[in-house]
């Protein structure tokens, strides 16, 4: 995959830390996570048997957890309130690295809140606490000043407009000509019926639904979006990228074809805040010095791994690299070899998504059917399957000075190229213990040639809730016997 005007040869983190104005709707995202197995007898309801809570920040306050997690720092200005969510959603700010300096509270607006009661991966209410209408001229007033103090020194300006309130007219043409007059690029992610009260931005980011809204016109295939797109030049001048969900995104310049990306999901857990990552990294990638057309393959990157994620999600730099050097070719297989600090976040992530984690080892010399039978039996125990590979050294230390037969490198992309691996970790030690320690997968399988309190780590996986399990071996199948046989 080439992208286009971009240099991706370099390190995607060449740059040194870039300073981001996020303005917007602020708020918090809360889940009441559970599960229901049945229906109420007081009404035909379903009763969730509830398991715990969650709290992010939503909104304009996760773009701005996310350009932390990009790598940027963040400056965010928008509305909280006197309230007990305001305090909750400062720490969940500080936590994530982004200064609550410039928010503005305001005793008559309530923080806004989003509640939403889940079941697994299932959605069943949301509960919204707000009040969208406009804000005092007071507030407005605050508002603008704390907006040209948090971009006195930043790189970009991002605007997040959720149509709650922050942005009046009269905010969003002081914001975005003080950004003009200043020399800063502005990109916005709108919300209102048309998009005229955005001109002077340099980028706007509307999905698909927005962009049908503004111009009146269909917008479902990529010929509607053509013309759509040239149809809002009468009410923008700049470059817009639309978000098309599973269909991927568009960009158009003035003056160029309509650029069409594919979506880059491997899969779609929870849509929810994937706008707002989207913005943050082609914010980021715009503040770093790359190309419109590059910064957009990056925003669409970031998306295709948060609606992977469960909830308002937030995407690391780490993984947006990751994509970034498989979109490049540079990996193989989505299952490929990762250190054991990437693979704890990945973990962390598949956990929070109720998924079941599912770790077998070996050294993986050379690949026979009963290691297929092994892994595809593993698999069917879980969601996710994690395999630890014994490096070259550890395999000497077991196997003896002529073994492997094949490198780590080469053993690690077999196994990764496994339609039932999700991941693999390479280990140096003589034992996974370290690794499954780490990781603290949910069942442990190893073959039946162990018994089951001889299997390393087993101890660990279920004191903590979790189970070992052993698949029985294809008689006369092994690495050793292969070799044996060849040095016949």
């Amino acid at each position: 995959m080439q992208l286009l005007g971009s240099n991706s040869s370099a390190d995607p983190q060449r740059s040194a830390r870039k300073i981001v104005a996020v303005i917007g709707d602020v708020m918090i995202d809360r889940y009441v996570n559970g599960r229901i197995n049945r229906i109420s007898p007081e009404a035909p309801v379903p009763v969730l048997v509830h398991s715990d809570d969650r709290a992010t920040a939503g909104g304009a306050a996760n773009v701005a957890v996310n350009l932390a997690a990009l790598g940027c720092e963040v400056r965010l200005v928008g509305i909280v309130g006197t309230d007990s969510e305001a305090e909750d959603l400062k720490r969940i700010l500080t936590h994530a690295g982004v200064s609550t300096e410039w928010l503005v509270s305001d005793s008559d607006r309530p923080t806004i809140s989003k509640t939403r009661v889940v079941s697994g991966r299932h959605q069943i209410i949301r509960i919204d606490n707000e009040t969208a209408g406009p804000t005092s001229t007071e507030t407005e007033d605050r508002i603008i000043d704390a907006a040209l103090s948090a971009m006195a020194e930043a790189d970009v300006v991002a605007i997040s407009d959720y149509a709650k309130g922050v942005f009046g007219d009269n905010v969003l043409k002081q914001v975005i000509g003080a950004a003009k007059s200043a020399g800063k690029c502005v990109l916005v992610d709108p919300k209102r019926r048309t998009f005229d009260v955005y001109r002077g931005a340099d980028i706007i980011k509307p999905n698909s639904a927005e962009l049908s809204e503004a111009t009146g016109l269909p917008c479902s295939s990529d010929d509607e979006i053509d013309v759509a797109a040239t149809a809002l030049k009468a009410q923008f001048e700049g470059a817009l990228l639309i978000t098309r969900s599973e269909a991927g995104m568009s960009l158009l310049m003035p003056g160029q074809p309509v650029y069409h990306l594919p979506t880059s999901a491997l899969e779609i857990a929870d849509v929810s805040g994937a706008g707002d990552t989207a913005l943050a990294a082609l914010t980021m990638a715009i503040a770093e010095g790359r190309s419109i057309q590059e910064a957009a393959v990056w925003s669409n990157l970031a998306a295709g791994i948060a609606v992977g994620k469960s909830g308002t999600a937030v995407v690391s730099r780490t993984e947006l690299n990751k994509a970034i050097a498989r979109a490049e070719n540079r990996f193989q297989h989505p299952g490929s070899v990762e250190s054991l600090a990437v693979a704890v976040e990945i973990v962390a992530g598949w956990k929070q998504a109720e998924e079941r984690v599912v770790f077998t080892n070996g050294c993986f010399d050379l690949i026979h059917t009963g290691h297929i039978e092994l892994l595809s039996s593993a698999a069917r125990e879980g969601d996710r399957l994690i395999v630890g590979l014994n490096s070259n050294a550890s395999v000497k230390r077991l196997k003896g000075p002529s073994r492997p037969i094949q490198d780590e490198a080469d053993r690690a992309r077999i196994i990764g190229a496994l339609r039932v691996v999700d991941l693999v970790v390479i280990f140096d030690e003589t034992t996974p213990v370290a690794v499954i320690e780490a990781l603290s997968p949910d069942v442990l399988v190893k073959g039946a040639d162990y018994a089951e309190d001889e299997v390393i780590g087993g101890d660990l996986v279920k004191a903590r809730g979790g189970r070992v399990v052993l698949v029985p071996l294809i008689a006369g199948r092994s690495s050793t016997k292969i070799v044996s046989r060849m040095q016949m």
